[in-house]
């Protein structure tokens, strides 16, 4: 009995956190469903390549030559622009709340928020797209497409706005464009597999994918395909969503077999392709599971399961190969690349000189700077903001770091954070927990 007692308590000291206070790290015992779920039918798979986990110091006395800051006014698409970079925002770094509406959806909310002309731009579950007012703190309009028939059925938007007109993919096949202001639909197709991409605007083109990996062309005027684009097609779905980004001239897609396409945007011709899966196993079932496309100059950036790419844009031919993988959006400036790798390593790396300039673990520098026990903390975004590294964690925590690697602050947003956070006029804007718009400055 005696023994079996001892055996309870060092099972409970195990599981229990001795960090309570700090709030920190993410709870082990509370992964999310999702995450679960991706994996649930699949065995684990070993692999000989072992991700980078090297402490790399920065030179003494070097010096990172920033872009200057931008003050922005809109943001039309979830990731932001064309390329997908995120710039050095202008930020005010006081971290107190300045505003927060009443609940904008009585529904969960997807991860991405838009902001034009003042108004918050976010869609549901539910099929709804909510309209908030942010200078009047009110719901300007509320739109639902759907009838009847999908109304238990989730729906996924991919949304894009231009000009108070609200583009919009989802997981039906659906293709239709709404004009907010005046509440109107303009024009709506269905194409019958469901869409699985961001979506992209040049001129009078959107541009889309679906999960067949079918890539598409449409006028933006009524919905038409202007032309199709067919790639390899995977058996089996995962959670990665085929990405797009745009340069002046071709749009880049990376598909959810691996493979990464360049692809003439007036020609509508492919100008090269490359595959990044690097599984022996090499079948229309095999799982990629990649990051979305950031490209800057002549430079595209990515990742695929095992390996973070450097690739030339104009011929496709791989610059670098590291391996850290990483699953969020990584930062380029000034051909200086900054990133999260899945191993919770800040890295960055000189795009010219193909090197490491540095590269720490986030998760001790966290110990460190707190004083507390290492554990695994949840990364959901990285965002530059005054020339500082912003890490916005999942538990509603920021991490300040300089360019440097340096840790300076820890700070807890006055809201949990449920959608990716985005900057607009110095502040940071997202949606809490509630479904209501915080802002902070």
């Amino acid at each position: 009995m005696k023994f079996f007692l001892i055996y309870l308590l060092f099972i409970f000291l195990n599981n229990c956190s001795f960090d309570n206070k700090s709030g920190i790290w993410k709870n082990e015992n509370n992964i999310d469903k999702n995450q679960k779920d991706s994996f649930s039918q699949f065995k684990n798979i070993s692999t000989s390549i072992d991700p980078f986990t090297e402490i790399v110091q920065i030179k003494k006395n070097y010096k990172f030559e920033l872009s200057e800051k931008i003050n922005l006014s809109s943001w039309k698409q979830i990731h932001l622009n064309q390329n997908n970079n995120l710039n050095n925002f202008e930020y005010k770094n006081l971290n107190e709340l300045f505003f927060k509406s009443k609940k904008i959806s009585n529904y969960k909310v997807s991860d991405h928020i838009l902001y034009e002309d003042g108004n918050i731009i976010n869609s549901d579950l539910k099929g709804n797209i909510n309209i908030f007012s942010v200078p009047n703190n009110k719901i300007l309009t509320k739109f639902n497409f759907y009838k009847k028939k999908y109304k238990k059925i989730k729906k996924k938007l991919n949304l894009i706005v231009e000009n108070n007109i609200i583009y919009v993919s989802d997981n039906f096949g659906y293709l239709y464009a709404y004009n907010y202001l005046e509440e109107r639909l303009l024009w709506a197709k269905n194409y019958n597999i469901p869409f699985r991409s961001n979506l992209k605007i040049h001129d009078d083109i959107i541009f889309a994918a679906n999960q067949n990996n079918n890539l598409f062309f449409f006028d933006k005027l009524s919905g038409e395909i202007l032309k199709q684009i067919p790639t390899e097609e995977t058996m089996v779905k995962n959670n990665f969503i085929n990405s797009l980004s745009l340069d002046r001239k071709n749009i880049f897609f990376l598909n959810t077999y691996g493979s990464l396409y360049s692809i003439n945007i007036n020609s509508k011709r492919i100008n090269w392709y490359l595959n990044l899966n690097q599984s022996l196993d090499v079948n229309p079932n095999n799982i990629f599971y990649g990051s979305q496309l950031v490209n800057f100059g002549d430079k595209i950036i990515t990742s695929s399961n095992q390996f973070l790419y450097v690739i030339d844009s104009n011929s496709g031919s791989i610059l670098s190969k590291k391996n850290f993988p990483i699953t969020i959006n990584p930062l380029i400036n000034n051909d200086i690349l900054f990133l999260v790798s899945k191993k919770n390593f800040l890295i960055s790396l000189d795009l010219k000189k193909d090197e490491i300039i540095y590269s720490y673990d986030i998760n001790k520098k966290i110990a460190d700077f707190l004083k507390i026990k290492k554990k695994n903390a949840d990364i959901k975004n990285i965002i530059m903001a005054e020339g500082k590294l912003l890490l916005f964690l999942k538990n509603s925590h920021i991490l300040v770091f300089n360019t440097q690697g340096k840790l300076e602050k820890v700070n807890k947003l006055p809201a949990k954070i449920i959608t990716f956070p985005i900057l607009i006029e110095n502040k940071i804007l997202f949606l809490d927990k509630k479904n209501r718009l915080t802002i902070v400055n």
